[in-house]
């Protein structure tokens, strides 16, 4: 049994390190969206735009190094690439956040949460399809 769990997981191993960095970076952004929208009283999309920023330096480290284990030797095309890909997601965050907070009854840090959860799924496509793709 233990061995066929050690399988797994290596088998496994880029999956459940994005997902744990993906929570992690999702925890750092609404840690900061919740800090700056409700401790500060930052507009929610200025709040939102910082969270996204921060979290998106976290995860560029964290997926580069754990995740994708990057030995890539040309780190600036990779950095450009993953936050070329982070913007596109991060314009689909900030429209549905607009949209969802705007035109629905829904408290916005639901929203906030439910709205990371599509973001998480599109960045591990475009890491995985176009930033840290081997070759």
């Amino acid at each position: 049994m233990k061995d066929k769990i050690i399988l797994l997981l290596r088998k496994y191993r880029e999956i459940i390190a994005y997902l744990i960095f993906g929570v992690l970076t999702t925890l750092v952004n609404i840690v900061v969206y919740f800090m700056a929208s409700n401790l500060l009283g930052i507009n929610y999309l200025i709040s939102n735009f910082l969270a996204w920023f921060i979290s998106v330096l976290f995860a560029y480290i964290t997926n580069r190094a754990y995740v994708f284990e990057s030995t890539s030797s040309q780190f600036i095309k990779e950095a450009i690439k993953f936050f070329g890909s982070r913007l596109t997601t991060g314009l689909i965050d900030m429209g549905l956040m607009w949209l969802l907070v705007s035109f629905t009854p829904i408290d916005d840090i639901l929203i906030k949460i439910l709205v990371n959860i599509i973001v998480i799924v599109l960045n591990y496509i475009f890491s995985k399809l176009f930033v840290f793709k081997e070759g």
